[in-house]
């Protein structure tokens, strides 16, 4: 492989909120970081050259980007997903979450309804909440166990689509993680257009984030959700950014694809109102510099991402009382803490001070993921396999020492 993914770089005293906020968040500051879901890994070194220019030439006034981003980010949709954005369609944003927040604010009132999925990704609820608007929940179906019963068995997540247009009805906007985070589910199409078309039916906007769409596994394919029917072109906002595909997090820029002119307008309206106007000048610079130079680099990237993603289904499928759950896309590993009997103290305990580390949560995602951890995998594979030793080694200590005490 022409990159090094196994280069073990120190991250701490660059205000890494992964790295160097441990003791605020309460967390042991040499505990090996598996929560926020940023990487490990240096971006590509041709992007990484662009920036370096970029900075050389020592003045960074306002900035907005030309052709050449749209360019990079046509082609880079159109090779990948056979997605062909018109540029009018586009609205540039310092991220996703905050596009949600607008999407929010711009199409419902307070005290409307939004409808969600959980387990999801946190600030899905934050930017419902904090806005003064209310949550419905359609909870995601977990894997079932049971395969002698072939109607309840499922080895993956699943939609209640019964319960999904109840709520709807209800509901002004529908907020879509796709692929899903953390439970790591890849939309099928058939799934996607059934959800758009009960939307369409009963007239919600959909806000699809597919941030995570470059990362996909096995025989798993992306499809973006207006490539399902032309119809939902009327009614959905794509947003995309290369944030978690390139490690770009810090440099705050998302791309915000909305097809319908009045959508649209509304969008960028409540954007207007928050005084935010000119983009981040290293973040059109470094999403033009991937979108055209990254390719090889996340090619050898994915590839090892699926060793690391293998590496932990080998150790924790082996752990007594803990449930892997296949991500289909995603580089984060939802895991199914709940046959270990522990409370939220106890969990912490184990994983915290027993194992030393640091995951998220799994009720950070909704009361669905009560009993659940999510485990960043993006980061050296040797870091990784001792992470996973340590996780085995205190599971097993743990609930010896537990059978023990209650003998």
């Amino acid at each position: 492989m022409k990159y090094d993914f196994d280069e073990i770089i120190d991250r701490t005293n660059t205000r890494s909120l992964k790295y160097d906020f441990s003791k605020k968040r309460g967390m042991p500051e040499d505990s090996i970081k598996l929560w926020i879901a940023d990487m490990d890994f240096r971006i590509p070194p041709e992007a990484l050259e662009v920036l370096l220019k970029r900075t050389a030439h020592g003045v960074f006034g306002y900035t907005e980007s030309d052709d050449a981003y749209f360019s990079a980010f046509y082609n880079w949709y159109d090779s990948n997903f056979n997605w062909r954005v018109k540029k009018e369609w586009l609205v540039k944003s310092p991220g996703v979450v905050f596009a949600l927040a607008m999407a929010v604010r711009a199409f419902t009132r307070p005290g409307d309804s939004v409808l969600i999925q959980t387990p999801v990704y946190g600030p899905f609820f934050e930017t419902i909440l904090d806005n003064g608007r209310r949550i419905l929940a359609n909870p995601l179906i977990p894997p079932s166990s049971d395969s002698s019963d072939s109607k309840k068995y499922s080895k993956k997540y699943s939609i209640d689509f019964l319960d999904f247009e109840n709520k709807i009805k209800q509901s002004k906007l529908f907020l879509l993680c796709s692929p899903q985070n953390p439970t790591g589910r890849v939309w099928t199409p058939g799934e996607l257009k059934k959800m758009g078309e009960i939307c369409l039916k009963h007239g919600v906007v959909i806000v699809s984030d597919e941030i995570h769409s470059d990362f996909v596994w096995g025989k798993n394919k992306h499809t973006v959700f207006t490539e399902v029917d032309s119809r939902f072109l009327e009614n959905t906002i794509v947003a995309t950014a290369p944030s978690k595909t390139f490690n770009l997090a810090g440099l705050q820029i998302s791309n915000i694809v909305i097809p319908n002119p009045e959508l649209r307008d509304g969008f960028i309206k409540e954007i207007r109102g928050t005084g935010y106007s000119q983009l981040n000048t290293f973040g059109i610079d470094s999403c033009e510099a991937v979108y055209t130079y990254g390719g090889q680099w996340l090619n050898e990237l994915k590839i090892y991402l699926e060793g690391n993603i293998e590496l932990a289904k080998n150790f924790i499928t082996q752990i007594p009382k803990l449930k892997f759950i296949e991500p289909e896309g995603t580089y984060l590993i939802w895991v199914d803490f709940n046959g270990l009997n522990l409370s939220g103290a106890e969990r912490r305990d184990l994983l915290v001070n027993r194992a030393g580390l640091w995951v998220n949560k799994g009720e950070l995602y909704g009361e669905d993921g009560k009993g659940y951890e999510r485990f960043n995998i993006a980061l050296p594979r040797p870091v990784l396999k001792n992470a996973m030793e340590k996780l085995r080694e205190a599971v097993i200590n743990y609930d010896r020492s537990k059978q023990n005490t209650q003998l």
